[in-house]
């Protein structure tokens, strides 16, 4: 679709918590803002959704065009995605389901949109389901400094079990040649890949700016700060380990990848309950938002 309709709809959806009219009319849509694979920067297209076995999905079907559209391509690259539905706006990961419950999620998407079958139907490749998994953040309510962190660290948590348990799920499924597909496969990948973002974010934001003022207000914690940040360094070059052996759509190394994340798994455990033990009972006294 040319820029200048999907902006219009856009608009027309932010205007009207999530109505919008034309060819869109009484049907479900959503927003997705996903970053561009190379560039970074923000792109937000309006898709259709459907609801199927409490997952929310979204297919890449570009009305059935004989490419993948530019959105998918950015998922893949950076899996951390914003929905807008309706009035409410959160943090997904994006997964592409994969074989068997690829096609059984598709079915349940054209039983409800039967138009996707048509676009199947114009295009030699595989239309992609993307499921749209809304992680855990421990939905605590954040009135203080100490509860964002500990927002951080539940998402931090969630996607490391994810990747660990999808991991050793595919170890125990037995040795390769029993009918698993090759590498390690969308599900782990995208959990994986997502995990190393959210790090990178959460760390960053740390160094920049939460440490300095905090060594600058509270001078005592000025070694366990430093300490932070070392853990901080050493468990960036284990992220970018990670990063390097997913850099194509399958994982060439699963056994490689399974140490690397076993190792990456201690330093990150040990280091969310070292800050956790250090910091909470200063940031409990620090509003979230801040106030002015």
């Amino acid at each position: 679709m040319p820029m200048s309709f999907n902006q219009t709809i856009i608009d027309e959806f932010r205007a009207n918590a999530g109505r919008v009219g034309g060819p869109f009319a009484g049907g479900d849509l959503l927003l997705l803002t996903t970053a561009g694979a190379r560039s970074g920067r923000d792109h937000t297209v309006p898709l259709g959704y459907v609801r199927a076995e409490g997952l929310l999905l979204v297919v890449a079907s570009a009305a059935g065009a004989p490419d993948h559209p530019q959105w998918y391509r950015n998922l893949l690259a950076r899996p951390v995605v914003r929905v807008e539905l309706g009035t409410e706006v959160f943090q997904a990961v994006a997964v592409p389901a994969e074989g068997a419950r690829r096609d059984r999620l598709f079915e349940a998407v054209v039983r409800a949109a039967p138009g996707y079958g048509d676009y199947q139907a114009h295009t030699t490749r595989r239309l992609p389901v993307v499921v749209l998994e809304r992680p855990e953040t421990g939905r605590r309510e954040v009135t203080s400094l100490a509860d964002k962190l500990l927002e951080a660290h539940t998402w931090l948590r969630s996607q490391l079990r994810h990747v660990r348990a999808e991991t050793e799920a595919h170890f125990a499924a037995g040795p390769a040649g029993d009918g698993r597909p090759p590498g390690l496969g969308l599900q782990i990948r995208q959990h994986c890949l997502a995990l190393c973002e959210g790090l990178t974010h959460h760390h960053a934001g740390e160094d920049a700016a939460i440490f300095p003022a905090l060594t600058s207000s509270h001078p005592h914690l000025r070694e366990a700060l430093d300490r932070l940040g070392e853990q901080h360094r050493s468990i960036g070059r284990l992220k970018d380990e990670l990063v390097g052996l997913l850099a194509g759509i399958a994982v060439a190394e699963p056994e490689r990848f399974r140490a690397e994340l076993a190792r990456l798994s201690a330093e990150l455990e040990a280091h969310l309950a070292y800050e956790e033990r250090e910091l909470l009972p200063v940031l409990a006294d620090i509003p979230f938002p801040p106030r002015r």
